[in-house]
């Protein structure tokens, strides 16, 4: 296995009026959801065999999310539904710009010691998991715990620091917690909007990857939206790449989860740190013109 992917699956209420908050918006769509749930279907549609352990509501949109990874191909043995929780949801403005979102949360946060087994560590490159993951327990101390064992085995672990306060309001905690994965020496993914929620708005980028460094990641990858990417290796030069042009944005709601599929599908066949970061910005490129996922029999160019 390429990737196990640890965390959270949601349905994802994407408004339907382009530009508009959430609060203006009169429709919605519904999709799959959730960045490690995302960052599973895209990995699978450009060919890397790829597991989801997550958890879901006993309810109806419990059964369109477990419907819908069905169709994309994953396997569903290690989805959690639970008769005591709902499936999670958020509603999510439709913009060019940083998306509004509100969660309701419920089933996601209850990933469960059984579902995570010693066969599935074993056989896998790339344990991936989320600080949304991480937020609530008793995921967190599941996750953590697994992922300990998974990087005792060999593996190599990755993390998005998807943060936001309505995601954890104890930003303490939430670096502690992040302070503690880092220290395995994960493959980090951060935007810009997230590290400005976690460190403040007047951090520089180049504090931002020291702190990552001395928490113990080697390898962080910025995300600037339209203005590319920032790869810092500990010791090593930068490397920034600029983002693909697009002529019509679509919807930029994950688009970080298709760039790190990439990145990630880079890592485990060897590429170089810069074509991982090239092969993830083609990938942004194509989500930012669709809605949803990276679309069926996604035509990308392996780089040399």
């Amino acid at each position: 296995m390429d990737i196990l992917c640890v965390g959270e699956i949601l349905v994802d209420f994407i408004g339907n009026q382009y530009g508009k908050s959430i609060s203006k918006t009169k429709s919605f769509s519904r999709y799959l959801g959730g960045s490690t749930a995302n960052l599973a279907v895209n990995a699978k549609r450009i060919g890397l065999d790829v597991n989801l352990v997550a958890a879901i509501g006993n309810d109806g949109l419990g059964k369109y999310l477990h419907n819908e990874l069905v169709k994309f191909g994953l396997k569903t043995t290690h989805i959690a539904q639970l008769t005591s929780h709902p499936t999670s949801v958020i509603f999510v403005s439709r913009s060019n710009d940083t998306p509004d979102f509100l969660p309701v949360r419920g089933a996601d946060a209850y990933i469960f010691e059984k579902l995570i087994d010693d066969k599935l560590l074993s056989n896998t490159t790339v344990f991936h998991t989320s600080c949304f993951a991480l937020s609530k327990e008793p995921a967190r101390s599941v996750i953590m715990r697994k992922a300990k064992q998974a990087y005792m085995r060999g593996c190599k672990l990755s993390i998005d620091i998807n943060y936001s306060q309505k995601i954890w309001n104890d930003k303490a905690e939430a670096i502690h917690f992040i302070k503690e994965y880092c220290a395995l020496n994960p493959l980090v993914k951060i935007s810009a909007d997230d590290t400005k929620r976690l460190f403040g708005n007047t951090i520089s980028y180049e504090d931002a990857f020291s702190l990552f460094h001395s928490y113990g990641a080697d390898t962080v990858c910025l995300t600037l939206g339209s203005k590319g990417v920032i790869l810092a290796e500990k010791e090593k030069n930068l490397i920034t790449k600029p983002a693909i042009s697009v002529s019509k944005v679509i919807d930029v709601t994950g688009a970080g989860d298709a760039f790190w599929s990439g990145f990630l599908f880079g890592y485990t066949k060897n590429y170089t740190p810069e074509q991982c970061v090239s092969f993830g910005l083609e990938l942004a490129h194509i989500k930012l013109q669709h809605v949803g996922h990276l679309p069926k029999n996604t035509n990308v160019t392996v780089p040399v």
